[in-house]
């Protein structure tokens, strides 16, 4: 049976033919005209040593100007971006960035701002920095905010150092961290790289943490527990306070992996909970979608006792004016060159000054509220390996394709020839075959009803037919790459070519 996936907005433009620039162009072509210079022409040779000097490079391109933008401009209408279609990325948070926090991070006072420039002749900037603590603060119950960290892992990775630089300030020098089985790939290298051994908690029939476990586990040499609230299936900790009271009782400290922020934020201080240490993903709650590599910024928020461990320097508000505390004789030290990554920064301080807290409360709400309409409507679908309540994301399998040979990577492919992104597939790893599906709170009703439709088709596919989803996808350029071998075997030169 011919396979006709349902038109969707951009599928179109996914499906230009265009030629590798070796194929383009022609002889005497060139992108730039000098004029005569009256310096006279020197032999490279001359210059700089033999070894310094590149050998002449065969079948370079000749390329005008315009046939370079046109070439690159075409390419860039083949990238799947957040302007242009939905992405239900679970755990990822791909939320729209509101044009106006670009156009603040554009402004010549701050993009043009030297990090060198003094503290008297950079109080607009440090009071920026210093109020996106505060905020930061305010919204997530903690006492103290550090803006260094560059991304969420780094930020792990900082209030490690920081819970292991106040036990060894106490002259403990405890040994293991405990982690839930459901835990985000970054907890346990963070640990890891702070000298810790990683220890599994698994989770129970509810998804969530095994207390009973957690209990037999904790102990005297138990730095820490790191966990995620909510977790990765996008679940409640509900048994939090017992959670943290166990932890405490033995003398360790609670990490909260704060990525998934967005579902908490105006509803639920996190530092109500007992949470000691969290991190903010700016680039998934606060605006800056991420991608690609970056950017990112990861700021962590700890309780007044540890405080004095936080990277230097601290902003703080003194006399009237705003400037940078060094004399900090516990601090852990630097993390990251002078206060973070400024344009991220500056972007999540105009997404919450935008929103205000009857705003960020409402965005939460409505991320939860998608992330459930979404699994009512397809829970008859797809299975749901854990049917309880949902926060931001929700989490369902391919047990019911797989009875017609059907997987998830399968589904995930063809939901490109529907127009959109794929979902998170085959994570968390607790889950078999795990889709794991993030509508954030950017996207209209309209959008997920096209989402949730083209998923019902699917489904209905791999019953009737599904012996369509082998070459699927069928309108992109590239259907099934074999995306191990590419990362572990990258083609870098052109075919019969000896440029890299």
């Amino acid at each position: 049976m011919t396979h006709t996936p349902a038109p969707r907005p951009g599928v179109k433009g996914l499906i230009f033919d265009e030629p590798v620039l070796f194929d383009l162009g022609s002889p005497g072509r060139t992108a730039y005209s000098l004029p005569s210079s009256p310096i006279p022409e020197v032999e490279t040779e001359t210059l700089l040593p033999p070894d310094e000097i590149r050998g002449a490079i065969d079948h370079l391109p000749e390329l005008t100007e315009l046939d370079v933008v046109r070439h690159f401009t075409r390419l860039s209408q083949w990238n799947f971006s957040i302007d242009g279609n939905f992405y239900p990325l679970g755990s990822c948070t791909m939320k729209y960035n509101p044009r106006l926090n670009e156009d603040m991070a554009r402004l010549p006072g701050f993009a043009l701002h030297h990090p060198y420039t003094p503290e008297a002749l950079s109080q607009g900037s440090l009071q920026l920095l210093f109020e996106l603590q505060e905020y930061l603060k305010e919204i997530s119950g903690m006492d103290a905010v550090s803006l260094q960290p560059a991304a969420g892992a780094h930020g792990e990775m900082t209030g490690m150092l920081v819970i292991k630089a106040w036990l060894e300030s106490r002259g403990e020098q405890r040994r293991k961290v405990l982690m839930p089985d459901s835990a985000h790939g970054t907890n346990p290298a963070s640990s890891a790289l702070c000298g810790y051994e990683v220890v599994q908690i698994p989770s129970d029939a509810e998804g969530l943490i095994a207390l009973d476990k957690l209990k037999e586990l904790m102990d005297e040499d138990t730095a820490a527990i790191m966990l995620t609230n909510p977790n990765t299936l996008g679940m409640f900790e509900k048994n939090i306070l017992e959670i943290t009271e166990t932890v405490h009782s033995r003398g360790g400290l609670v990490y909260c992996d704060g990525a998934n922020l967005n579902a908490l934020m105006g509803m639920c201080k996190v530092g109500a909970t007992g949470v000691d240490v969290l991190h903010f993903n700016l680039h998934k709650t606060f605006s800056t979608p991420h991608g690609g590599g970056g950017p990112g910024a990861g700021p962590v928020g700890v309780k007044d006792f540890l405080e004095p461990f936080l990277p230097v320097p601290h902003i703080e508000h003194k006399d009237g004016q705003y400037h940078c505390n060094y004399d900090q004789p516990e601090s852990i030290g630097k993390v990251r060159t002078f206060y973070g990554n400024f344009g991220v920064l500056l972007r999540a301080y105009t997404f919450i000054r935008t929103l205000g807290p009857d705003g960020i409360r409402e965005a939460c709400e409505s991320a939860v509220l998608s992330a459930n309409y979404i699994k009512a409507k397809l829970k008859d679908d797809y299975h749901l390996p854990y049917p309880g309540p949902s926060l931001h994301e929700c989490v369902f399998n391919d047990k019911q394709q797989l009875k017609h040979g059907v997987k998830t990577l399968d589904i995930a492919k063809m939901l490109i020839d529907h127009g959109f992104h794929p979902p998170t597939v085959y994570f968390p790893l607790i889950v078999k075959g795990a889709l794991m599906v993030e509508p954030t709170e950017s996207e209209s009703k309209e959008t997920l009803d096209q989402f949730i439709e083209a998923m019902k088709a699917i489904a209905k596919e791999a019953e009737k037919n599904p012996e369509n989803f082998h070459d699927a996808p069928y309108l992109p350029k590239v259907s099934r790459p074999d995306e191990a071998r590419a990362a572990r075997k990258p083609v870098l030169r052109w075919p019969g070519k000896t440029r890299n």
